[in-house]
């Protein structure tokens, strides 16, 4: 009997790392599909029907849930509350739901309405659950404790999805890290021995997109592509050879380990197979710091500017670099927020991604936190929010303020300082015609509508400036200035938002303190003083009320569950007292 399956990512919500107002100059929808799940939907047998829906690109609809006989969904953490929203639409509708990914892996416990949960990689039992759950024997909860090899996963299903609405594909050719960092949840769930695709699996994946008539980025998801120096290297000709006989139609990039800057023949490898850009998890020029978070790799004794000549390497040999950077790692001091402006700064990261330290469920750091007694409540999965999990040594207030300053330093309105990042990595690169992204009609559209936006706002003279001195002194790297603009847009905008949310996340903390400090004592059923808590409660709602409709719409998602939380907590002690 034929099942139809209905296959659903959850929403992102608006970060840096969505991209969401960069996408808009390029007509996309989305940076990248959910390669997961589309690795999921090639394990399903035949008398399945399938049907994907990515709420980053396309609406879940009705007809959609009424169509389907069992609902699947993947997510990471920072999509728990659309992943909420579409449990409780399929349990409305009453279809059967299946969850598995990072967030039900690591959170299992907590979840409510889920009927079956797949924890950890399924390729080895998911054919089983199947038949369990074609017979109704399905199981509440599948672990898989053991790492799969990756050689049996199937070519994911891109024929499911509309690839034109995404800026880039993904394909994944590793699982696994050999470096077990503090704060990182990688190694507990896919192991530090990094397992990886044979060579004609991941021409295979290519071809498959190739077919499909994709153009353009394909980021390989790795978390550590270097993990495996030995396969990573083993791949490249394959990549390279399929690459040159059909003109680079792919611009490759990817995450790996900052010693990829001491692997000179496998740099050259990669650049010569197409890769133009490669994101490194820095998280800070401290090496003390780096130490203590159990982040050995990114220190060498003796040479403070490690991580500085490592990122001019990369960029030398023709690669751009991304990273991302951390606050409110345990031995940090005050001078923590000019040193992460100076080192991007002065090493020329454009997109440099800064988050606050987040403690993940299942983490060292998680761990060690709790056992400190420092851990206050699990993460939203969210870690470019200015809000904390766990009580830092540093004073929370301080390193929040500390934060913002560094995002708004970073991208501040006239993009000024952006776009000398932006210079700097340019005249560092020199790539190869292979790993350089071409300039066709999209991006060409996106210029223009980048003019428009840009140039005529507080960013044109500095983007005026950037623009002039790429034309005249690198006119073969324009496509990737073109590029560089429109994500500054995003930043920009993104860094606003962060500035407004925390301003109403601190009225509100302000508030609530103040109404404890009022009404703290009053614990009893009076008439009259029970009236005067009711008004001064309604009159702080319209207060808060009106403050939320002044945050920026794009920062409301943001902070939008702390004002719920205000909300509940006022309306919650009228009715402490008047029980």
């Amino acid at each position: 009997m034929t099942r139809n399956a209905l296959l659903v990512y959850p929403e992102f919500p608006t970060s840096y790392w969505s991209m969401r107002y960069a996408l808009e100059f390029v007509g996309k929808k989305s940076s990248m599909p959910p390669l997961g799940l589309l690795t999921v939907a090639a394990m399903f047998p035949d008398h399945y029907d399938l049907r994907v829906v990515d709420m980053n690109v396309q609406e879940l609809t009705d007809a959609d849930l009424e169509w389907a006989d069992v609902a699947f969904l993947s997510a990471m953490l920072i999509q728990k509350r659309s992943f909420d929203e579409v449990v409780a639409r399929c349990r409305e509708k009453r279809i059967a739901t299946v969850a598995g990914g990072p967030f039900p892996t690591t959170y299992f416990e907590d979840f409510e309405g889920v009927d079956h949960i797949l924890r950890g990689e399924v390729e080895e039992i998911f054919p089983g659950f199947l038949e369990d759950l074609d017979n109704g024997t399905a199981q509440p909860v599948y672990t898989v404790n053991e790492k799969p090899s990756v050689v049996q996963t199937p070519v994911p299903r891109y024929d499911l999805i509309p690839i034109h609405l995404y800026e880039s594909m993904a394909i994944q050719f590793s699982r696994g890290c050999p470096f077990d960092c503090e704060f990182c949840d990688i190694t507990k769930l896919f192991g530090r021995v990094p397992r990886t695709k044979t060579n004609e699996q991941i021409v295979a994946e290519m071809q498959n997109l190739y077919d499909l008539g994709w153009r353009g980025s394909v980021f390989l998801v790795d978390d550590n592509f270097i993990g495996n120096k030995r396969d990573a290297m083993r791949l490249m000709p394959a990549i390279g050879e399929w690459q040159e006989e059909r003109d680079y139609p792919f611009a490759l990039y990817t995450e790996a380990s900052v010693n990829l800057a001491e692997m000179d023949e496998l740099l050259d490898a990669m650049v010569d197979a197409g890769f133009f850009m490669v994101f490194l998890g820095i998280e800070t020029p401290n090496p003390e710091v780096l130490t203590l978070a159990k982040k050995g790799q990114n220190v060498k004794k003796g040479q403070d500017d490690y991580l500085l000549r490592t990122v001019r390497k990369i960029q030398n040999k023709g690669m751009q670099v991304t990273a991302g950077f951390i606050l409110g790692m345990d031995g940090e001091t005050d001078n923590a927020f000019d040193a992460q402006i100076d080192f991007i700064q002065e090493a020329g990261i454009p997109k440099a991604m800064v988050g606050m330290l987040t403690a993940i469920r299942g983490t060292d750091l998680y761990k060690r936190l709790e056992a400190e007694g420092r851990l206050l409540e699990d993460s939203s999965g969210n870690n470019v929010e200015a809000t904390l999990n766990f009580v830092p040594q540093m004073d929370r207030q301080k390193l929040a303020e500390g934060y913002l300053r560094v995002l708004s330093t970073l991208y501040d309105p006239t993009l000024k300082n952006y776009f000398e990042r932006c210079w700097t990595e340019i005249q560092q690169i020199h790539p190869k015609r292979s790993s350089m992204p071409s300039l066709g009609k999209n991006e060409i559209l996106a210029f223009l509508r980048s003019m428009r936006r840009q140039m005529l706002s507080r960013q044109g003279p500095a983007y005026l400036k950037f623009l002039i001195r790429v034309l005249t002194q690198r006119p073969r790297m324009f496509p990737e200035a073109v590029s560089q603009a429109i994500c500054g847009y995003h930043f920009e905008k993104i860094t606003v938002h962060q500035v407004d949310a925390h301003s109403f996340l601190t009225y509100l903390q302000k508030e609530l303190h103040a109404f404890r400090e009022t009404w703290s004592r009053v614990t009893t059923r009076r008439g009259a003083q029970l009236d005067e808590l009711r008004a001064d409660v309604a009159h702080r709602l319209d207060r808060a009320h009106a403050r939320y409709r002044l945050v920026h719409f794009g920062a409301r998602e943001t902070v939008r569950d702390a004002f719920d939380a205000f909300q509940l907590a006022l309306e919650a002690h009228i009715e402490k007292v008047g029980a």
